[in-house]
C-alpha cells in the first residue's frame, strides 16, 4: 500500500529542475533589466545578447538533437544582410526589416536542412560547413552586400512609428525584448513532448526509429527552427553595430558560436548564455592583445576541457544538484 502512495504522489524532484529553472531565467531577467543603469557599457551589453541567442539556438541542436552545424553563421550573416538592406535600401521600417531578415534565415535554413539532414555525424558538419563557405563567396561577390565593405551607416528609424531606436537606452530593451521572447521559445520547445523526442533521439536514434518516430522529421524541424532564431539574432544584431559585413558569415564566426556554447554548457538552458558573454567580454577587454586573443580564447577555451567538462553552468549546476 505504501508502494501504491509512494507511486501515485508527484515527487519534489520531478519539479524541482522547472522551479529551479524559472528562479534562475527570473534572475538574469532582473539583472539584465537593470544594466542600463548600473553605468555598465550598453553595447557590449547589446551585443552579448544578441550572441547568446544565437548560442541557445545552436545549443537546441546540438545540445538536444545532437547534431553539431559547422555552418550557423550563415542564418546569423543572412539575416543582417536582408534586414540591412531592407532598412537601407527599401527603407523599410525596423519591424518589417527584422521579420524580412528572419523570414530569409527561416527560407535557407529549409534548404540547406533538407541537404544536410540526410547524413549524420562528421558527414552532417561538413556539408554544413560547405554550404555556410558558398554563401560566403555569394556574399563576397554579390552585389547588394558591398563585398568586403559590408553595408555600412544603416539607419536605426522608429519602431512601429513611435519607439525610436536612435536612444541607447530604448534600443536596449528592444534587444532584452527580442532576446527573452527567443529563450523562451527555445525554452518552450526543450521542454514540451517535441523536445523530448529530440533528446532520445540524441541517446538514441535507431530505439527512436523503432518505436516509430520519424526522426528526420524531428531532426529537420530542429534545424529549421535553430536557424530562423539564429537569424533573429541577426536581425536585432543590425541595429547594434549598424552594418553588415563578411565577418558574420566567416567560418570563424561558426566556430566562436560552438565556443561559445562549450565553455557555457553544452545541453543547459543558461550555459550558452554565460558562455557568450565570457567570449565577448573577452574580446572587448582583451582587444588590446591583438591577435593574441585568439590564443587566449584557445587557451582558456582548452582549460575549460579539461577542468569544465560541462561547462561553466554545467559544473556550477552539476556542484549544487540543481537544473540549470
Amino acid at each position: 500500500m505504501s508502494t501504491i502512495t509512494q507511486n501515485s504522489v508527484p515527487t519534489p524532484t520531478t519539479r524541482r529542475p522547472m522551479r529551479d529553472e524559472m528562479i534562475a531565467f527570473a534572475l538574469m531577467t532582473i539583472v539584465l533589466a537593470v544594466v542600463p543603469f548600473t553605468g555598465v557599457y550598453p553595447f557590449f551589453v547589446m551585443q552579448g545578447l544578441c550572441f547568446a541567442l544565437l548560442a541557445c539556438a545552436f545549443n537546441l541542436l546540438i545540445g538536444y538533437g545532437g547534431l553539431l552545424s559547422f555552418g550557423h553563421a550563415m542564418f546569423l550573416g543572412t539575416a543582417g544582410y536582408v534586414s540591412a538592406h531592407a532598412l537601407k535600401v527599401w527603407e523599410l521600417p525596423p519591424e518589417l526589416a527584422i521579420v524580412a531578415g528572419t523570414a530569409a534565415a527561416f527560407g535557407l535554413s529549409v534548404i540547406t536542412g533538407l541537404i544536410a539532414i540526410r547524413r549524420q555525424g562528421i558527414y552532417f558538419a561538413m556539408i554544413t560547413l560547405a554550404l555556410s563557405q558558398l554563401l560566403y563567396f555569394i556574399y563576397l561577390q554579390a552585389p547588394f552586400t558591398h563585398g568586403e565593405d559590408g553595408i555600412q551607416g544603416i539607419p536605426q528609424g522608429k519602431m512601429f512609428g513611435v519607439i525610436d531606436l536612435q536612444n541607447t537606452t530604448t534600443l536596449y530593451f528592444v534587444v532584452l525584448a527580442g532576446f527573452l521572447l527567443g529563450f523562451l521559445i527555445i525554452y518552450r520547445a526543450i521542454n514540451s513532448p517535441f523536445g523530448e523526442v529530440l533528446k532520445a533521439i540524441r541517446e538514441n536514434e535507431p530505439r527512436a526509429i523503432s518505436l516509430g518516430y520519424k526522426t528526420d522529421h524531428y531532426k529537420l524541424m530542429a534545424f529549421i527552427l535553430s536557424g530562423t532564431l539564429a537569424g533573429f539574432a541577426g536581425a536585432l544584431k543590425v541595429f547594434v553595430a549598424q552594418n553588415a559585413s563578411l565577418t558574420d558569415v566567416h567560418w570563424s564566426m561558426s566556430g566562436e558560436i560552438v565556443l561559445m556554447t562549450l565553455v557555457g554548457g553544452l545541453g543547459t538552458v543558461f550555459g550558452p548564455v554565460v558562455g557568450a558573454f565570457v567570449i565577448i567580454a573577452m574580446q572587448q577587454y582583451l582587444a588590446g592583445f591583438g591577435q593574441w586573443v585568439t590564443v587566449i580564447q584557445g587557451v582558456i577555451f582548452v582549460a575549460c576541457v579539461l577542468t569544465f567538462r560541462r561547462g561553466i553552468v554545467g559544473e556550477i549546476g552539476h556542484y549544487f544538484k540543481r537544473s540549470l
